[in-house]
């Protein structure tokens, strides 16, 4: 790949992403972490980038018409319904002064919806998630520090983690980019490692994760479904996918048509 292919296409790359981790756009280039770096260093010196301890984050080239405060928004309405349902049933296994850590996403955006008006100490790395709860009286919100990521409005890098380690939590939610032959997936290594922090400091984790997720595979592993407790997903979710979670050990609820509750296996 010639130096202006490469460059352009990891331009593209970031302007879509918002953010990446240096071994993630390495690999994906088929390139060295020193390439990698004297590439990022170009773009920064045209002020399109900043360098993060270990990443990269977009910062230029933004189209002024764009009025999102996140692009995540875009996919809001994808499977949206499946989603809603998905939301409603999950809500089924919270109580009231529970202690929850929540991860970012469009999934666990609609599920944050569903707590609203219920008495709870949570904890989330999501800001769109955190102005649902910023002026409920009921709920003792904890906003993890870090690295902010634009694209899906999360807080991200070391010191997410370092504060997601000082948190002991009943139950942990959260959603991936797919789920394939037993493995969990999601979109770049920053994402996986704030989530594998979360999974280590919840007594029970919870994947809410539309059918749709299933089969996919993205950039970084985040580990073993069997790491997880509960899936709760739709009812498009095919015998042999269903197969495939109670397999792995973990609880199903199929979230019903118009429902509050889901079906368990």
């Amino acid at each position: 790949m010639l130096i202006a292919e490469r460059q352009s296409r990891l331009k593209e790359m970031l302007s879509k992403r918002g953010i990446a981790d240096l071994d993630s756009l390495a690999a994906e280039l088929g390139v060295s972490q020193s390439t990698i770096r004297r590439d990022i260093e170009m773009l920064e010196q045209t002020r399109l980038v900043e360098r993060t301890h270990g990443g990269v984050i977009w910062v230029g080239d933004k189209p002024a018409s764009d009025a999102r405060p996140y692009a995540f928004d875009q996919r809001m309405g994808f499977c949206s319904d499946a989603k809603k349902q998905i939301a409603r049933a999950a809500r089924q296994l919270i109580q009231p002064g529970q202690t929850i850590l929540l991860d970012g996403g469009t999934t666990t955006l609609y599920f944050a919806h569903e707590l609203q008006g219920i008495s709870l100490q949570l904890v989330t790395n999501s800001l769109p998630i955190a102005n649902l709860f910023q002026n409920d009286d009921r709920v003792e919100l904890v906003v993890t520090g870090g690295l902010m990521y634009p694209r899906y409005g999360v807080l991200l890098g070391p010191l997410t983690e370092d504060i997601v380690g000082t948190i002991h939590a009943k139950t942990l939610v959260l959603s991936v980019a797919g789920i394939h032959e037993g493995m969990l997936y999601n979109q770049n290594q920053l994402l996986v490692s704030a989530e594998r922090r979360m999974m280590q400091q919840a007594q029970e984790v919870v994947l809410l994760a539309d059918s749709g997720k299933f089969g996919q595979q993205a950039l970084s592993r985040l580990g073993p479904l069997s790491d997880v407790d509960i899936v709760v997903s739709d009812q498009e979710l095919s015998g042999e996918q269903r197969k495939q979670v109670e397999q792995a050990g973990c609880k199903l609820i199929i979230a019903s048509n118009g429902s509050k509750s889901g079906e368990s296996f």
